[in-house]
């Protein structure tokens, strides 16, 4: 078993995929609303080029940090090992939030630099209303489910491909669009584009995703129990298998001479009675 890396390689890795994520989402919508002044055809190029990246990315970094990129996943993570699970310590959860907010922030103004955009600038498109406070709760409740579910069932190889194919859905059947994390909300109030939010519409949106966080994590608890941070295997009942009785051949009856042409079982019926 590989050793675990230095927190400061993890908190690294946090940092450069958080911001990949936020180039890939905040790219991708700049480079569709050049192509198509269709909202729907944009939101649909935003949404395919975004599940591809974030799977890429988890793929990437997983094996460094867990690739959470999400200050949900993992306060969720620091959660489940205060409950007896799997997880990260506090300073390693204060390290990662901190990574991942600096790399969504990064990213996005990586992002509006190579679309030759002035960085810096602030989003003006205000996110509020209670439906989309809704579809956040809903979204992120979901993801955290997925991740944990995933985990606490022992099939976590599972989770890059799971996850980006949700995220992909949620972009659709959610009211908000699915941010779905705090660290990418923030970044993404850092571009004036259809992919961004005004900073007004933070604090609501990081609330809703943080009660989504809960809900999410009390399902998984609910659903797949708590304390290992997996669910215990079931034990595989023997099947019990046919073993071959060597037979042998019954001893072979003392050798009668036929009577009268009668064979030797004839004869031994005959002198019973």
């Amino acid at each position: 078993m590989t050793a675990q890396p230095s927190l400061s390689r993890r908190a690294a890795a946090e940092l450069v995929g958080t911001a990949g994520l936020l180039v890939v989402v905040i790219g991708s919508g700049l480079k569709a609303a050049e192509l198509s002044r269709d909202t729907g055809v944009a939101l649909i190029a935003n949404s395919f080029a975004s599940a591809i990246g974030l799977g890429l990315i988890i793929t990437l970094f997983g094996p460094l940090s867990g690739a959470h990129l999400n200050p949900v996943v993992t306060l969720t993570s620091w959660w489940s090992r205060r409950t007896g699970g799997e997880g990260l310590g506090g300073r390693e959860a204060l390290v990662y939030t901190g990574a991942q907010s600096a790399g969504a922030i990064g990213g996005a103004l990586l992002a509006e630099v190579m679309f030759g955009r002035t960085p810096g600038t602030f989003a003006t498109q205000v996110r509020d209303g209670g439906h989309l406070l809704i579809g956040e709760v809903v979204a992120t409740a979901g993801l955290v489910l997925l991740i944990q579910g995933l985990g606490r069932i022992g099939r976590p190889r599972l989770v890059p491909a799971a996850v980006a194919a949700y995220i992909a859905a949620a972009i659709w059947f959610t009211s908000s669009g699915s941010f779905a994390n705090p660290a990418g909300t923030l970044g993404r109030s850092f571009t004036d584009s259809f992919t961004g939010i005004a900073p007004q519409s933070l604090p609501g949106f990081v609330a809703a995703q943080l009660v989504g966080g809960i809900i999410g994590l009390a399902l998984a608890t609910l659903l797949y129990g708590s304390g290992s941070g997996r669910t215990a295997k079931p034990v595989p009942v023997p099947v019990p298998v046919p073993v071959p009785v060597e037979t042998t051949a019954p001893a072979a009856l003392p050798e009668t001479a036929p009577v009268d042409g009668a064979s030797p079982a004839k004869a031994t019926y005959e002198t019973i009675g």
